[in-house]
C-alpha cells in the first residue's frame, strides 16, 4: 500500500449539530443573546465606581460602608450610620453629597432645635400683608443630618412625613420635595449625655443602619500616610461631583426591573415572620422591612451587574434592614447578645430556595 493510500487522522472532535449551528451563527445573532438591560447595568455599574473612586480620594477603608451607601441611593432609601466619633461617618457621608451633582444641606442637630428650623415656616409679608413660607434646609436633594440622637422627640417627629412621604406640610400647605430626595444621618451610639433615643416610627423610616466599627492596622498606616501633609484636608477640593439627579433617577427605574423569581420573595417573607414569633425578640420587623429587603436587594443585584436577585443579595443588606428594626428581649439584652446573632441565625435556619 502506498503511501498516498493513507488517509490522516484527525484527532477533532465532530461538532454536534447544534454547536455546529451556534458556531456558524452570525456576530450579530450572537450579540442579540445579551440580556436588554445589560448595557444599562453596565453604565450603572460605571456610574456607581465613579462615586466610590470620589468617596475614596479622603475615606480609607470602609468599603461596606460606602456599598450600603451606594444601595441605598439606588433604593431610594435614606440611611442612618452609626458608630464611635472619629471613624469618618459624617466625612463619608459628605463626600458621597458632594459626589452628586444635586442640591446639599447639612443640618447639626442640637437640643434645643425647633420643628420649624428643619422644615421651614410662614414669614409675614408686610408688602403683601400675606405669609411667604420660607423653606428650611430638608427641602434639599441630599441632607445630612449630623449627631441625629441630640434632638428632642419634638424636632425628631419633623422628619416623619418627610422621610416617609417626600413631602412637607406646614399650616395645612403641603410642599413636595424634589427628586431624587435622600437623608443621611449620624449617630454615637456611646455618648448618653444630651442625647435622646430615636423613635420606633423614626428608626423604621431608615433603609438601613449601617454600623462601622475601627480601621485595621493597614488601614490606620494608610490614614496617616495620606494626611501627614495635608493637616486642612485640601485633597477634599479634589472630590468632583460625577453623577447628576437624572441618572440617579434613570438607575433607581433600573433597579425596580430587576428580577425576583416568587422563591425569594417567600425566603424574604419567611424571615420577616420568623422575626415575629422569634423567643428571643421583643419587637419584630413590620412589613415596610421586607419591602425595604427586597428593594435592597434589586440594588445590589444592579451594582453587581446582574439583571436577577440571588440569595446572597438578600443575605448582604438583611442585616442592615433588620438591626434597627428589631428588639431583644429583656433577657436576652442582660445575657449580652448581639442582634446579629439572632438575625444571623434566622437567616441561617430558613431554607434558601435552590
Amino acid at each position: 500500500m502506498s503511501m498516498e493510500d493513507v488517509t490522516p487522522e484527525t484527532n477533532q472532535p465532530e461538532l454536534n449539530p447544534e454547536a455546529q449551528h451556534i458556531e456558524n451563527r452570525a456576530p450579530e445573532q450572537m450579540v442579540q443573546q445579551i440580556h436588554p438591560l445589560q448595557s444599562q447595568l453596565d453604565a450603572l455599574g460605571t456610574d456607581m465606581q465613579k462615586l466610590r473612586n470620589e468617596i475614596k480620594k479622603l475615606v480609607i477603608g470602609q468599603d461596606d460602608m460606602i456599598d450600603l451607601l451606594l444601595i441605598s441611593l439606588l433604593s431610594g432609601g435614606h440611611a442612618l450610620v452609626e458608630g464611635v466619633p472619629g471613624i469618618a461617618k459624617t466625612l463619608t457621608t459628605r463626600l458621597l453629597a458632594k459626589a452628586l451633582n444635586l442640591d446639599f444641606s447639612r443640618i447639626q442637630f442640637t437640643p434645643d432645635l425647633m420643628p420649624a428650623d428643619v422644615v421651614g415656616t410662614n414669614v409675614f409679608n408686610m408688602k403683601a400683608s400675606d405669609f411667604d413660607f420660607k423653606q428650611g434646609p430638608i427641602f434639599s436633594n441630599v441632607v445630612l443630618i449630623d449627631e441625629i440622637n441630640r434632638a428632642p422627640a419634638k424636632t425628631q417627629s419633623a422628619l416623619f412625613e418627610v422621610m416617609e412621604e417626600f413631602q412637607v406640610t406646614v399650616d395645612g400647605t403641603t410642599y413636595p420635595m424634589s427628586q431624587p430626595f435622600m437623608v443621611l444621618a449620624t449617630q454615637n451610639p456611646l455618648e448618653q449625655e444630651g442625647t435622646y433615643k430615636l423613635p420606633e416610627a423614626q428608626l423604621d423610616r431608615f433603609l438601613f443602619r449601617i454600623l462601622i466599627n475601627y480601621p485595621n492596622l493597614e488601614e490606620e498606616l494608610e490614614i496617616l500616610n495620606r494626611f501627614k501633609s495635608d493637616f486642612s484636608r485640601r485633597q477634599e477640593k479634589d472630590v468632583q461631583a460625577v453623577l447628576t439627579g437624572e441618572q440617579i433617577i434613570k438607575h433607581r427605574e433600573l433597579v425596580e426591573r430587576i428580577d425576583i423569581e416568587e422563591g425569594l420573595l417567600k425566603y424574604i417573607a419567611r424571615v420577616i415572620l420568623e422575626t415575629r414569633d422569634n423567643p428571643d425578640l421583643y419587637l419584630g420587623a413590620s412589613p415596610r422591612a421586607s419591602l425595604a429587603i427586597m428593594r435592597a436587594a434589586k440594588a445590589s443585584a444592579a451594582m453587581s451587574g446582574r439583571y436577577f436577585v440571588t440569595p446572597d443579595d438578600v443575605k448582604r443588606v438583611s442585616f442592615a434592614v433588620l438591626n434597627h428594626r428589631i428588639m431583644l428581649t429583656p433577657e436576652r439584652e442582660m445575657e449580652g447578645y448581639d442582634p446579629r446573632q439572632v438575625i444571623d441565625e434566622i437567616l441561617n435556619k430558613i431554607e434558601v430556595p435552590r
